[in-house]
């Protein structure tokens, strides 16, 4: 299992048996569709500034992108299916050109294709000379296969989030036990390879929509500098 970027030739792509709707187990939700929280979007950008466009190519409705265009950033977003934002019917993984110069998603897991999500990034911000983020569960930073392409080609930063759920579509009563163990972690990479791994830690919590109106109304009051 290897997570280098993938070796495109001029107008090549690889090609996904993916199709809307698909799954990759009967206790998976369909599509992988496991929205991102916005707090753990916003725990992202307190620790990452990015110049330049952001693609998001695994969309849904738009739980990371709205939190990115919150925040000033131009973003194309898209997604293999149809959930009512951004541009629908786009396999990530069949594309082979870049849409925006920095790329940051939370991939589908299962059946590898988290990494191929790795590989196909990383070749297409090595080309625009921009940064990927990537929400992955904490384990998959730890998982013999993959330990090699990492010591290759490690992140350049990980974020490790100490709260972060992603229920299936977005309903926590549709979760399981098991999904709701999962620790998540953002995994950055350079477009210039990096050497070592910087590791920060970041609380959820902080970015909640009550912490932050607390937090706006004690700077309106002046008890917070």
């Amino acid at each position: 299992m290897s997570l280098l970027p993938e070796p495109l030739g001029q107008g090549q792509a690889q090609t996904s048996p993916r199709r809307a709707g698909f799954r990759v187990g009967p206790f998976r939700a369909e599509n992988e569709y496991y929205p991102t929280p916005a707090p753990a979007t916003r725990a992202l950008l307190a620790h990452l500034t990015l110049e330049g466009a952001i693609w998001e190519p695994a969309c849904g409705e738009g739980w990371i992108a709205k939190e990115l265009a919150r925040a000033g950033y131009d973003v194309v977003a898209t997604d293999i299916a149809d959930y009512g934002y951004g541009t629908p019917c786009v396999d990530f993984l069949d594309q082979h050109l870049p849409r925006a110069k920095h790329i940051v998603t939370n991939p589908p897991y299962g059946d590898g294709l988290a990494d191929a999500f790795i590989r196909k990034g990383l070749s297409f911000t090595e080309r625009t000379g921009g940064t990927m983020a990537y929400l992955l569960n904490l384990a998959s930073l730890c998982h013999p296969d993959r330990h090699g392409s990492f010591v290759r080609r490690p992140p350049s930063l990980v974020i490790l989030l100490d709260e972060c759920h992603c229920f299936p579509n977005g309903k926590p009563q549709q979760a399981t036990r098991w999904s709701r163990t999962h620790k998540y972690c953002w995994a950055v990479w350079d477009a210039t390879p990096a050497t070592t791994t910087e590791l920060r830690w970041a609380s959820t919590a902080e970015f909640t929509d009550v912490a932050i109106a607390k937090r706006n109304a004690q700077l309106k009051k002046g008890n917070l500098r």
